[in-house]
């Protein structure tokens, strides 16, 4: 089967859901998406993952949060799959699910890696995925040593003409506080010499748990968000685009009903 791959716009048709997966969305949810988990845990550690396999892999998460009833709305992705360059993606940060849906919507443009905490490259299976996406790994607990990997392995993917996805926040949160929205993204665009995008999401019908907080309940009343913003590049000391990124995320989110 082919995977239809999204070019601009997008948003969820209205289909009807099974009572099971009404009654027990994140059951049904959860199920999906560990089986590819699983299934790419597996093609990767035998050596045999690819990146049309983590495409229809994202692609399935994809689908089974349409199944469970989440209406999932993509905007302006026109302004990614024309960049005749690398670039550098900013976005704030709520949940998992934006980490899983994000090589369907990219990777049928543009090769992409996303920098991650390392704790997420360390769960079983996930991690031979994990090594396959070629993430750059933070501590979240030494920002110095942080810095340094994003500024310096970032680079190195842009010149491979891979773009790169940072969550400038050092937490999933529902809300954007721009005190907490670090400009490494801004600062390693400038560096290399690639455009910022800015990227607003709502992603919070994935919740983060209490015991674990990668595994929350899944509430499919919550919209499902993707908006991406006016390609920057970044000139001076870059407070400006800092500030331009912030305002775009900060004034979609406003849009759909969340405010500082």
């Amino acid at each position: 089967m082919d995977i239809p791959s999204i070019d601009d716009d997008y948003v969820t048709l209205n289909r009807p859901i099974s009572l099971f997966a009404g009654l027990f969305p994140s059951l049904v949810f959860y199920t999906r998406a560990l089986t590819q988990v699983v299934q790419g845990g597996l093609q990767a550690r035998a050596g045999r993952y690819s990146h049309a396999r983590w495409t229809r892999n994202s692609y399935n998460v994809f689908r089974a949060m349409e199944s469970v009833g989440a209406e999932i709305r993509v905007e302006n992705l026109t302004a990614f799959r024309t960049q005749e360059t690398p670039c550098v993606i900013v976005a704030n940060h709520m949940s998992s699910l934006e980490t899983f849906l994000l090589p369907y919507l990219l990777l049928p443009h543009h090769r992409i890696s996303f920098v991650l905490k390392k704790s997420l490259t360390e769960y079983p299976l996930f991690n031979h995925v994990a090594r396959f996406m070629r993430p750059i790994v933070v501590s979240r607990t030494n920002p110095r040593e942080d810095f340094r990997a994003v500024m310096d392995q970032g680079q190195a993917l842009l010149a491979e003409n891979i773009s790169v996805i940072v969550f400038p926040q050092t937490t999933r949160t529902t809300h954007l506080d721009p005190a907490a929205f670090n400009s490494i993204g801004i600062k390693l665009a400038k560096k290399a010499r690639v455009p910022v995008l800015p990227l607003a999401l709502r992603t919070d019908a994935w919740g983060n748990g209490k015991l674990l907080k990668d595994f929350g309940r899944i509430d499919p009343r919550r919209p499902v968000r993707f908006s991406f913003g006016t390609p920057l590049m970044v000139s001076g000391n870059g407070r400006d685009e800092h500030k331009a990124v912030i305002d775009s995320i900060r004034s979609k989110l406003a849009s759909w009903g969340i405010r500082d």
